[in-house]
């Protein structure tokens, strides 16, 4: 990553087939510019009182700018698993270091065009931290109720990364933020 930019071009990431298999690594440009499929990981982070963290995209970024997105998301580079990219994606992002044992897996997404061509895993961290975010990735956080996001999001949908309310629509995200409150 680019530590001033927060995203760099020539980042390596895995280009896999329709099942989600590695074909070979290629360069983030590359795969964005080629609309390629490849690996991403998202967390839904809800703390103690039960609201969700929603972070607003840095303006900077080449995807969904300004935009209202999950707690923490990234790319899983070459060779990496999901689970080890959510880890250093939630450290890199917003300055907590957590471990895989924190994670709950709540979803599978299937490549869509809707993910940005990736095929997404989708974690649930929950606890109370205190953030440090990285800027050029992260403009802020907002905190609401799952109640309030799904509400703002029928809303203002406009507001919303198209990852975002992608995923939002899955059931078993809907379903485990529901539950969790």
């Amino acid at each position: 990553m680019n530590k001033e930019y927060g995203q760099s071009p020539d980042e390596l990431f895995d280009v896999v087939d329709e099942h989600d298999n590695v074909l070979h690594p290629l360069s983030r440009g590359e795969i964005h510019k080629r609309h390629l499929r490849h690996r991403a990981v998202h967390i839904f982070w809800l703390n103690q009182a039960g609201e969700l963290c929603l972070q607003r995209r840095s303006y900077a970024k080449d995807n969904s700018p300004g935009h209202l997105s999950t707690s923490c998301a990234g790319h899983v580079d070459s060779g990496e698993k999901y689970i080890q990219a959510a880890v250093r994606e939630f450290r890199e992002e917003l300055g907590i270091t957590i471990g895989s044992q924190d994670l709950m897996e709540l979803d599978y997404a299937p490549c869509h065009e809707n993910l940005g061509n990736e095929f997404v895993v989708s974690y649930l961290l929950r606890g109370d931290f205190t953030a440090q975010i990285f800027r050029p990735e992260v403009d802020s956080l907002v905190w609401r109720t799952p109640q309030q996001v799904i509400h703002w999001t029928q809303q203002e949908p406009e507001l919303f990364a198209t990852p975002f309310l992608h995923l939002l629509s899955r059931d078993k995200i809907l379903k485990s933020l529901r539950d969790k409150v």
